[in-house]
């Protein structure tokens, strides 16, 4: 299971829609939980660490929906 999630990641048709995902989902969550920091000019290593980070976690939860939707459809039919 763990492998084919790792191959999902990089998968042309799972991408496409998980970067979409990743850049609104993850622009929400970066203005909320680093936006004052940025409009002050705050924003340490860590910090664009974290942001970084705030753009793969929707980008992983996508993969994840569509892999197991996939998966799923693919042993029922």
């Amino acid at each position: 299971m763990m492998k084919g999630f790792m191959r999902a990641l990089f998968n042309p048709k799972l991408t496409s829609t998980a970067l979409r995902v990743s850049l609104v989902v993850g622009s929400v969550l970066f203005a909320i939980n680093h936006g004052v920091a940025l409009t002050k000019g705050e924003m340490t290593r860590n910090r664009w660490l974290s942001g970084l980070i705030t753009y793969l976690v929707p980008y992983s939860v996508s993969i994840h929906g569509q892999h197991t939707g996939r998966s799923r459809n693919s042993i029922e039919n």
